[in-house]
């Protein structure tokens, strides 16, 4: 296996990992990331092999769990009961609750309140240059989920406050700045979110807490899956949307119909690296790996694998072949696939249909905040 060293703060890096990818892809299917000390999976066959493989999952053995840290106790006290870390009966039960409440019909009627959110937006679009992200892309997918969930839609930015300093933990530059804000974030989040949840329960609704609320998860997996919904949902969507908006200016495409959301999500996702840890010794493309070893699944390389796709560095809505991995794969596919791309077509169906003449202002610049891959800025004109 070739030992590749790659710095994932690096400016260059941040701004395009794609060379980086192609590189290790061009090593083999796997590869030694030296900087995570962590073999990587890099074309799409691997990938989608190693999401598909029971004998891995997300959950950590437990002879291998670290010790407890003060520093994010609260932090990972909401994520020991989070279904995104688990695997087996536990992660079975939380995801069936989940879509128990997530249903094809309750995605559904949210259909015209976000399309009615988008145009209200766009109402309010400043005039001259502005940044997209703040604009359009980050407050559609926060106050959604706040519909989606049943609270109050002036909770958005302390919603959007709190999912942005808990995300910020995944981050490959960590520090003890973010680590602060997340434990301060996860202690106010969770307050909001039991006094929410005592509401329902005295006022049920039709949302998706009151739903949950009629499965048997406890208070505190209640919480973790509250939250959860919230940082993966926004999160994703918000780089998504950004992602795809650029490609398309860059390209000169609007569009928005189902293969060109299914063409943003390919191109240009918005999570780069999924971890599995080994449960069962096992051979994957010819390298031995056993019980505690770690593979991360690199979906940005995958989805630009050219032994799959023809020029997979080029936006075409139109191209054919098998599925993406940027919802991942197997049992932790997102649960949130068919919301987030409900989302994303609505909104760039509203966005092209009032801003025809949108266009770029200045080069789309990317945030550090690997393993993610999302945008910092879009300032554009009308």
């Amino acid at each position: 296996m070739e030992h590749i060293t790659q710095s994932p703060t690096d400016p260059a890096f941040v701004q395009n990992p794609y060379p980086t990818y192609d590189r290790m892809r061009s090593s083999g299917p796997l590869v030694w990331w030296t900087d995570y000390a962590m073999a990587c999976a890099t074309d799409h066959a691997t990938v989608s092999a190693v999401l598909r493989d029971r004998r891995m999952g997300r959950e950590v053995p437990p002879e291998l769990a670290p010790p407890a840290d003060p520093a994010r106790a609260l932090f990972d006290g909401v994520e020991a009961h989070s279904m995104l870390e688990l695997d087996g009966p536990d992660h079975a039960r939380l995801r069936g609750a989940v879509l128990r409440a997530f249903t094809s019909r309750a995605i559904a009627g949210l259909g015209d309140g976000i399309r009615a959110l988008c145009h209200d937006l766009i109402d309010r679009f400043p005039t001259g240059d502005f940044d997209l992200l703040d604009a359009y892309a980050r407050p559609t997918p926060v106050i959604t989920i706040a519909r989606l969930l049943g609270v109050p839609a002036a909770a958005a930015d302390d919603l959007l406050r709190w999912s942005n300093a808990m995300v910020a933990m995944y981050q490959a530059r960590l520090t003890p700045t973010i680590m602060a804000e997340a434990e301060a974030a996860t202690a106010e989040f969770t307050a909001f979110l039991r006094e929410h949840l005592a509401h329902k329960r005295a006022h049920p609704g039709t949302d998706l807490m009151t739903t949950l609320l009629d499965t048997p998860l406890s208070e505190e997996e209640l919480i973790s899956t509250c939250i959860l919904l919230l940082n993966a949902g926004h999160e994703a969507t918000v780089h998504t949307l950004g992602n795809g908006v650029a490609a398309m200016l860059t390209a000169g495409v609007r569009r928005s119909d189902p293969a060109a959301v299914e063409e943003v999500m390919r191109l240009d996702p918005p999570l780069h690296m999924f971890t599995r840890w080994v449960h069962q010794d096992c051979t994957v493309a010819g390298h031995d790996f056993y019980r505690g070893d770690r593979i991360a699944c690199l979906l940005g390389a995958a989805n630009r694998d050219p032994a799959v796709w023809t020029a997979p560095e080029v936006f075409d809505p139109d191209r054919t072949g098998p599925a993406h991995v940027a919802f991942g794969g197997g049992a932790h596919f997102c649960v949130g696939a068919p919301l987030a791309r409900m989302e994303l077509q609505i909104a760039l169906e509203v966005l092209w249909e009032r801003c025809p003449d949108l266009r770029l202002t200045a080069q789309p610049v990317y945030a550090d905040v690997y393993h993610f891959h999302g945008l910092e800025r879009l300032m554009v004109a009308r």
